[in-house]
């Protein structure tokens, strides 16, 4: 069984990264045009995949929960005083779905070749991430979690000029961070790869 003082550097790292980017979230991305489709929490959210497929292919899938779950429980306590009770529920409810798809998956691929299984677990769960948390945060079905927290409704009509329509906010804010999720996990594959010789898998995990 591993000791929890082994995950500890994990649980740490996925806590500062998902209660960052569940405060960076809420800021637009100023830059090139993009403040309609992206914010700043685009950025630093793909890390946890990142810690997420270390702590898998070190210590293997049961320690990999173990830091979701730990870093959930810390995450979205920290959400709730860093940015708003309605994205810290939107968040919890995305991390936990989306990290235990990309551990299952991980696990599955972790024999192929090096590059395969933290590449393909991020991207399906970026996929499921993004769907659950700007359906939750923004979409104007959970409007009533708006009017008990006070947040603006995030279900305005917004025009996106490659979507061909007007569409919700939200969606577009989705299409905007999904690309950016699948761009950073790419460059996450070049730290993941410079520590494979370091973070080799544990005896029970081979």
């Amino acid at each position: 069984m591993t000791r929890f003082a082994s995950i500890a550097p994990f649980v740490l790292a996925m806590t500062a990264v998902v209660a960052a980017s569940n405060y960076l979230v809420q800021f637009p991305f100023a830059h090139f045009g993009l403040a309609d489709i992206l914010t700043w929490g685009a950025f630093t959210y793909p890390v946890a995949f990142l810690v997420n497929d270390l702590t898998n292919r070190r210590f293997g899938p049961v320690a990999a929960r173990k830091v979701v779950l730990a870093g959930f429980v810390l995450a979205v306590a920290l959400s709730v005083w860093l940015a708003t009770p309605r994205i810290a529920i939107a968040s919890g409810s995305a991390f936990l779905a989306a990290q235990f798809l990309d551990v299952a998956i991980f696990d599955r691929l972790r024999k192929n070749a090096w590059w395969q299984a933290p590449f393909v677990s991020t991207v399906l769960g970026s996929v499921l991430d993004t769907l659950l948390f700007f359906s939750i945060a923004f979409a104007g079905v959970f409007a009533g979690l708006d009017a008990v927290f006070g947040m603006e409704d995030g279900s305005l009509a917004f025009p996106v000029a490659f979507l061909g329509a007007q569409v919700p906010l939200w969606v577009s804010l989705a299409v905007g961070d999904f690309g950016v999720k699948i761009g950073v996990g790419l460059v996450m594959l070049a730290p993941y790869g410079a520590l494979l010789s370091v973070l080799k898998p544990a005896p029970a995990t081979r």
